[in-house]
């Protein structure tokens, strides 16, 4: 998530945003999981999958539109 920003910028942005830092970190953790899952090494059934995938594309929409609401405020 967010590869085309500069690191930094996120970086910046998990430092000065708590709420931001803890739901990257959280969109992170979910990433690993699910990666996990559909590769075979976390077993989970598919509605707990199914699950997660929804509340990591729930969390990736936030971040989107906190880092969109940041952007505009810079320009």
């Amino acid at each position: 998530m967010f590869e085309n920003q500069q690191r930094d910028d996120v970086e910046a942005l998990m430092k000065a945003d708590a709420e931001f830092r803890r739901l990257y970190q959280h969109h992170q953790e979910l990433d690993s999981k699910v990666h996990d899952a559909e590769i075979g090494v976390l077993p989970i059934d598919d509605m707990t999958l199914s699950g997660m995938k929804k509340e990591k594309l729930h969390a990736k929409e936030r971040l989107q539109r906190m880092w969109d609401t940041r952007a505009h405020h810079i320009n």
